[in-house]
């Protein structure tokens, strides 16, 4: 009850800071490439139910729907994509996911619908009963440089360690890899 309380405050504050920000960003992405400012991305959220998750687009319309690490992102990306994804300022409007209840500040990321790999995982170890998190354990503890395996078991460490300490931790650290730019490949 904390933790959803939590996530709705802090998602309407923070959606309410960031909103000239992505007001600015607005035109400088639709003008910079052909297509939206959103894209909308289908994802595994709590209990296996998709949901779409908003994002500042970063790739070019076409770009197919696969974990990052697959693409060959100097391709992909949009004039202005490689540099939103490095601030993580394409992360802004999961904020709106997280005020309506599809995802949580913190929990595990959400997964592709396609990452067939990382899901059954998942249920193998119970961690699908959490909602996605837009931070999680795995993110402040190598983000992009670890294997699916190694995701797996920090999001079974959060899920069995679970609490409202241990979220106001993660966040933290996520504010510094954030503005160290640690751990991010793209």
């Amino acid at each position: 009850m904390l933790k959803r309380f939590f996530d709705i405050t802090a998602s309407l504050i923070l959606g309410v800071l960031f909103l000239a920000l992505l007001i600015i960003l607005w035109p400088i992405v639709v003008l910079s490439s052909k297509g939206p400012f959103l894209h909308w991305s289908k994802r595994v959220g709590k209990d296996e139910i998709l949901f779409s998750m908003p994002k500042i687009r970063t790739m070019v319309i076409g770009t197919p729907q696969v974990a990052t690490h697959l693409l060959n992102g100097s391709t992909t990306f949009t004039p202005i994509g490689g540099l939103l994804r490095k601030l993580s300022v394409d992360e802004i409007p999961q904020f709106y996911s997280v005020f309506k209840g599809d995802m949580s500040l913190v929990g595990p990321r959400p997964a592709l619908y396609n990452q067939y790999d990382l899901i059954r995982l998942r249920n193998k170890k119970g961690i699908s009963i959490l909602r996605p998190g837009l931070t999680g354990w795995a993110q402040v503890n190598g983000r992009d440089d670890l294997s699916i395996q190694k995701k797996v078991e920090y999001e079974e460490e959060y899920l069995v360690n679970r609490s409202f300490l241990f979220d106001l931790k993660i966040i933290w650290l996520t504010i510094l890899k954030v503005l160290r730019r640690d751990n991010i490949s793209h």
